[in-house]
């Protein structure tokens, strides 16, 4: 992997530009934003942290999303050898952060590395401390809408006549661009090999309830 420009934005806060994707990580060409996180809306690690293992149910709800936290593998028990082991280290504060992969479509996160810290944290019930990688607006997205942004923004002002009125105006302005390149952009996704055969396939074995599906 090429490694472009380095975005500091503060601590706990990396942009970085990726460059010639590498194989086997969900990276592809583009802005991709590294932050930690160590703070969930209510219920994320919770009743919308999928536990069950390969057959669990996602609460996708009209108007309010998900939000939860999806493993990519069946977690371990948390009396297990290596959770144990990891228990002692979240008693101590020494815990190495769970890895999470925003994905848009999904409305959630999946956990790319750490499942036996995650439950190991949640045994010992705290929140596991996360960093989360998410792709965020290329450069030229980003910098067009924030020309559509300014027109619309220079529209507005000339017709405001107080003084107040347009100083207000103008710092929502300014706050609304300096968030555009940080924004969550659509996560990459690459095309199935061998096509929708290939679907097809995956979901006959997947799909055990309603084949008509």
């Amino acid at each position: 992997m090429n490694r472009g420009r380095r975005e500091v934005l503060g601590p706990g806060r990396l942009v970085l530009q990726v460059q010639d994707r590498p194989e086997g990580t969900p990276l592809q060409d583009g802005r991709w934003e590294l932050s930690a996180r160590t703070a969930f809306q209510p219920g994320v690690w919770t009743e919308d942290f999928v536990r069950d293992w390969p057959g669990g149910c996602l609460g996708l709800y009209c108007g309010g999303g998900w939000h939860g936290v999806l493993p990519l593998r069946r977690l371990s028990a948390s009396d297990s050898s290596r959770v144990k082991a990891y228990r002692k280290h979240v008693r101590d504060g020494t815990l190495a952060p769970v890895l999470l992969w925003w994905v848009d479509h999904l409305d959630g996160w999946l956990i790319l590395d750490g499942h036996d810290r995650a439950v190991a944290a949640l045994a010992e019930g705290r929140v596991p401390e996360c960093v989360v990688l998410t792709r965020v607006s290329d450069e030229e997205a980003w910098r067009r809408e924030a020309e559509e942004i300014a027109e619309r923004h220079e529209q507005r002002m000339a017709g405001l006549g107080t003084d107040r009125q347009r100083t207000v105006l103008e710092r929502a302005h300014a706050d609304t661009l300096a968030s555009l390149p940080y924004e969550a952009g659509s996560t990459p996704f690459l095309p199935l090999p061998g096509g929708r055969a290939a679907w097809d396939d995956l979901a006959a074995r997947a799909v055990f309830q309603c084949p008509g599906d």
